[in-house]
């Protein structure tokens, strides 16, 4: 800690005697210029790359022109020797190479090229053998989308329609059973979906079947699902309750009364702990890991129902703001993030009617899509398409 205390006091007196010399720091860096002292180009398997020996790290931007195709490479206060870009020869992707001195300090090089490419670019510090060096890969456009369509997938939406067969759910005033409106829920959502590229959606149940919840935690983990909605409509006994929630595990017990009741009923009919099996004979280390396990799921499950959250706004009245915990048995799927949603209650009148219209059921969809879209968007699983999709943008901005 000492050290370090000293080394910035002896920084502070450095730039205090530059000033004093009538140079200040800041001018000084600004009138630094790097110089670029080789370049290499190697033919890789599928791509060609650039390597820039430079004397310090310089700051550069890469962005491409179309139509000739070209890739522009902008290095700020760096020089180069005339002539050094001729040296290196043309190739079947790179058909020329050209510099010039921009703002007086800056220099640009020009990339003419036969096809699209798709440029990406890093720097390294100095070792042993090499000073600093910044790294231009050139990956022709074609194909490199051959190769990310060949082994990208998917992200794959497990939907669980609520109930179902001799397990009616919550019956409404009007006679509306849970299981029936979120079966047609369900499969409106799998439309929705199904419709958005890089997704795929998979209904647990498909039609009036009555399954366990473990059937349905296995099935979800059959499918290598990267996300479970489980989709509702319970009841409340004050037929005024209204509105919809949303719900992620909770292991330490309900979160509200609401919360507990709804998750007692739900229980009811297949108590479940969890689909895993473990190993580990001790009862504390399996309570452990089993937690452990959890932990991350959940934190995931609380994002994904913010985001449908978020969206369910706009189509109901929500009957609670934020995302309530509950123990649910259908949630308890170690690493796969679920929530259960409440589409609305089916034991007030004015909800039921709802809950049976077509139009009502197609907004609610759409809007745990969106939900989904944007959470997909922030963290989709690696080795999808919508990661890679996102590694594009995140490129692109940087």
């Amino acid at each position: 800690m000492e050290n370090n205390r000293r080394k910035f006091l002896k920084g502070l007196a450095g730039i205090s005697g530059l000033a004093s010399a009538g140079l200040p720091a800041i001018a000084l860096a600004k009138t630094s210029t790097a110089r670029i002292k080789d370049i290499r180009l190697a033919k890789m398997k599928t791509y060609v790359r650039l390597v820039f020996e430079l004397d310090k790290v310089v700051d550069h931007s890469i962005f491409t022109l179309h139509n000739p195709e070209r890739v522009v490479l902008d290095l700020k206060k760096v020089t180069m020797s005339h002539g050094m870009v001729d040296r290196l020869q043309a190739n079947s992707l790179i058909r020329d190479i050209r510099s010039g001195v921009r703002h007086k300090h800056d220099l640009r090089i020009v990339f003419d090229l036969s096809e699209q490419v798709s440029p990406r670019s890093f720097l390294l510090g100095p070792s042993a053998k090499s000073g600093h060096r910044l790294v231009l890969d050139l990956h022709p456009a074609t194909q490199h989308a051959q190769l990310k369509k060949s082994t990208q997938r998917d992200v794959i939406v497990a939907i669980d329609a609520g109930h179902g067969g001799k397990d009616p759910g919550a019956t409404g005033h009007h006679g509306t059973h849970e299981k029936q409106v979120t079966l047609q829920i369900a499969k409106r959502l799998q439309t929705t979906i199904n419709a958005q590229r890089g997704m795929r959606a998979v209904l647990i149940r498909k039609n009036d079947r009555f399954l366990h919840l473990r059937e349905r935690i296995h099935k979800a983990r059959e499918l290598q699902a990267d996300m479970m909605i489980s989709i509702h409509a319970d009841a409340f006994p004050d037929p005024r309750a209204r509105g919809s929630s949303i719900y992620a595990l909770s292991l330490d017990g309900a979160s509200s009364e609401t919360a507990h009741l709804l998750a007692d009923n739900e229980n009811a009919s297949d108590l479940l702990f969890g689909d895993v099996k473990l190993s580990a004979n001790d009862k504390m280390v399996k309570e452990v890991l089993f937690d452990l396990s959890l932990t991350g799921t959940i934190e995931s499950s609380l994002d994904i129902g913010g985001e449908i959250i978020k969206q369910i706004r706009s189509v109901n009245r929500v009957h609670k703001k934020r995302v309530q915990q509950a123990g649910f048995a259908v949630l308890k799927a170690p690493n796969i993030p679920s929530v259960l949603l409440e589409t609305a209650f089916i034991s007030n009148p004015r909800e039921e009617k709802k809950l049976r219209n077509i139009a009502f059921q197609k907004k609610v969809a759409k809007a745990i899509t969106r939900g989904v879209n944007h959470y997909f968007a922030r963290k989709a699983p690696p080795g999808t398409w919508l990661s890679a999709l996102a590694e594009q943008r995140k490129q692109k901005r940087g």
